[in-house]
């Protein structure tokens, strides 16, 4: 048969229309159009909160016998403390829609976009690397505490589960930061890299950063791992109930066929979901540990900034922590729309 070019250009219209009303991306753009609604929301009760504060960052600076009156009349007008704070409000959210600029920091006389984006990077390196090791502890374990159930190796793990979990991560880090003070120099006090990293080869360098991320990592890791191992082993212990996991084992197929093939596929999926929340736990996770450990992240950032009353740059924290909520449960879902292609996305909430 042969195609005429009106053919060709049929099917290639018929597949840019199958694109564009495909279920997963009319999904996209819906959870993206919600996003840019909750994001509007969130920036506006924020500003809202934060001007019930009393004061303002120049209050610091009035502390200070050096600055003189014209000299603060000139900040207050620099940084807008002279207007409303509707008019406040107003101008930074056109600069933020008309030019992505979220501001200036008081503090450090820069673009907030500069600071966050030179932060960010060191938050992620040490909430994903220990996200990737609570799920290689958690899922595993979670596993044998399901196969094993009410043997004495489960009995041992539920125990250090519940440990784990009552241990807040406050706690945890003060002790971690204890055993680095006794074990120095053998582990770091804190820090991101030594005084003489910018002398070491790259290699050296990646090993060095990775020393440092040893027991900030082990901190997050340590209150994390816990609530998710209890809930692999409970979802497994679910599925392995289920009436086609017994028609498996009647069929012959070996023990280890039916728990990791079969159940595991479907108890794994609530992991998926979690994910998502995972993500927004990249600021308040990672907080507590980045302060006692002195590691230059984001959530530091933020606290110096909450400290100060660096009113934008607070602002343009607040903003990145709701987007990566929004961004990692838009990914969650597609991830499981990805593993278990019977799941409609419309039907996730």
């Amino acid at each position: 048969m042969t195609t005429t070019p009106a053919t060709s250009f049929q099917d290639r219209l018929d597949g840019v229309k199958a694109f564009f009303t495909n279920e997963t991306f009319l999904y996209i753009i819906k959870r993206l159009l919600q996003g840019l609604l909750t994001l509007f929301l969130v920036s506006a009760l924020s500003f809202s909160i934060i001007q019930l504060a009393p004061g303002n960052y120049l209050d610091n600076l009035r502390q200070d016998p050096q600055i003189s009156p014209e000299r603060l009349e000139e900040l207050n007008q620099q940084y807008g403390f002279d207007k409303s704070p509707i008019e406040q409000y107003g101008i930074w959210l056109t600069n933020v829609v008309t030019q992505g600029d979220f501001g200036q920091s008081f503090e450090y006389s820069r673009p907030v976009t500069e600071l966050i984006a030179e932060r960010i990077p060191n938050t992620l390196l040490l909430a994903v690397s220990s996200i990737i090791l609570s799920w290689m502890l958690a899922i595993p374990l979670g596993i044998i505490g399901a196969v094993k159930q009410n043997q004495p190796i489960d009995r041992f793990l539920r125990v250090i589960s519940y440990i784990g979990q009552g241990f807040p991560s406050l706690i945890t880090t003060l002790l971690l930061l204890f055993l680095a003070q006794n074990l120095s120099p053998l582990l770091p006090v804190g820090g991101m890299t030594s005084i003489n990293h910018a002398t070491l080869s790259p290699v050296g360098k990646v090993l060095d950063i990775a020393w440092h991320m040893i027991l900030p990592t082990l901190a997050l890791t340590i209150s994390g791992f816990a609530g998710l191992q209890r809930l692999m082993r409970g979802e497994l212990l679910d599925v392995l109930r289920q009436d086609y996991i017994q028609t498996a084992r009647s069929k012959g197929l070996s023990e280890n066929k039916v728990v990791y093939v079969h159940a595991l596929r479907n108890a794994i999926n609530p992991f998926i979901t979690i994910l998502g929340f995972e993500f927004a736990s990249l600021l308040s996770g990672s907080f507590i540990a980045e302060i006692f450990f002195n590691w230059p992240g984001l959530g530091r950032l933020i606290f110096q900034a909450v400290t100060l009353r660096d009113l934008y740059l607070v602002m343009g924290s607040l903003i990145m922590g709701a987007s990566l909520l929004i961004v990692g449960n838009l990914l969650a879902d597609l991830m499981l729309k990805f593993t278990d292609p019977r799941i409609k996305l419309e039907k996730l909430k």
